[in-house]
């Protein structure tokens, strides 16, 4: 029996992470219980983890964007921790570049957007704010 990689697996996961382990293990000629074993084994150690993409806009929330967002320095983690109990981030991610900080928000109106805008502008630990609208997902 060929072993498969790692990388070659998860590969393969990202094309459809749906797709069934029967089918995975046939393309590679290996059983279904090392397909399983191995993902298991992935998803122990951190290396992968399963999500869902959600299509926002068939479920009325017609505003998508991603905000930079730079803090004061001594208000970096504090920021942090509000914006991850923030129910209108989906992700948040620190960064290097243009911004320290990038949110991505989902919400239903453009007035819902420019309130969430208008609640970290007021915010005396973030410095600056600069919000892009996501038009459309091309990849």
């Amino acid at each position: 029996m060929v072993r498969i990689s790692d990388i070659d697996l998860i590969k393969e996961l990202e094309k459809d992470s749906k797709k069934p382990f029967t089918e995975i293990a046939k393309k590679f000629n290996v059983s279904e219980a090392a397909i399983r074993k191995r993902v298991k084994k992935l998803l122990k150690y951190g290396v992968i983890k399963f999500s869902v993409d959600v299509d926002y806009k068939k479920v009325g929330y017609n505003y998508l964007a991603i905000i930079g967002i730079d803090t004061l320095p001594e208000h970096f983690v504090r920021v942090i921790e509000t914006l991850k109990e923030d129910k209108d981030v989906k992700e948040l991610y620190s960064s290097t570049g243009d911004h320290m900080l990038l949110a991505k928000v989902v919400l239903k109106s453009s007035k819902e957007l420019n309130n969430f805008v208008k609640k970290l502008e007021k915010n005396k630990m973030i410095k600056k704010v600069c919000p892009a609208i996501i038009l459309e997902k091309l990849k």
